[in-house]
């Protein structure tokens, strides 16, 4: 019976730890990026169904007998927006004016901010991966909607 020699030493293994390393290192990329890329897109979804749903309730405390209700309710609901959004820093160029729109029609409020992925993208980068596509593949607008319909 003819024997096999195994040589287990440190000194047959050369770079056995690079290629481990070099293997893990991608699914550990890939699983940090994918938690960073998509985390803010999520926190600002979140932030936005917030100030909407705020506008909201504050406008709707706002009694029906003052002068202009109509516009001192949009006014009141864009002001709530601008100090609930307050914390988006520059760099993402959210605007209130821009990105939201209030309407009231005396029966219904509505409040909606429609923010465009092209101002995200500028900011936070994209990542194009073969077979997968866009990392992260965001819709064309972050949109959040808050609306309470008024008693007559």
């Amino acid at each position: 019976m003819r024997r096999t020699s195994r040589n287990f030493s440190p000194a047959g293994q050369n770079g056995a730890a690079a290629i481990e390393f070099a293997l893990a290192f991608v699914i550990f990329f890939g699983i940090f990026y994918g938690l960073v890329t998509y985390s803010l897109p999520l926190l600002m979804m979140q932030s936005f169904n917030n100030a909407t749903a705020e506008a909201v309730r504050q406008s709707v405390a706002i009694s029906p007998s003052v002068n202009n209700y109509s516009s001192v309710v949009t006014t009141q609901a864009s002001s709530v927006l601008s100090g609930q959004l307050a914390w988006i820093p520059a760099a993402f160029a959210f605007n209130v004016a821009t990105d939201a729109v209030v309407t009231f029609d005396g029966k219904l409020l509505s409040v909606r901010i429609n923010y465009p992925r092209s101002k995200l993208t500028q900011v936070m980068p994209v990542m194009t991966l073969p077979g997968i596509g866009n990392v992260p593949n965001l819709p064309t607008y972050l949109s959040a909607e808050a609306s309470l319909q008024l008693a007559p």
